[in-house]
């Protein structure tokens, strides 16, 4: 499974480790994926995702419905 957001799509990163004396060394940065079982109203149901942890606090403040219609995607 993919490190990334189903409702965002926020994924992984490439970018450089840097030390005191500038040595640069690539390094992969993962976001905040977080694996969730969230209640969808109108479904009646508990739907399982893969959600950022900033995703995440958007469907505690406005809802999954609102936040999946703002992103597009159609809970079904």
């Amino acid at each position: 499974m993919s490190r990334q957001c189903s409702f965002s799509g926020k994924s992984s990163m490439v970018g450089n480790r840097v030390s005191h004396a500038k040595n640069r060394t690539k390094v992969r940065l993962f976001p905040n994926v977080q694996d969730k079982r969230i209640f969808v109203p109108s479904l009646n149901r508990v739907v399982r995702v893969r959600v950022s942890t900033d995703a995440l606090r958007t469907i505690n403040k406005i809802g999954i419905e609102a936040y999946a219609s703002r992103v597009g995607i159609k809970l079904a």
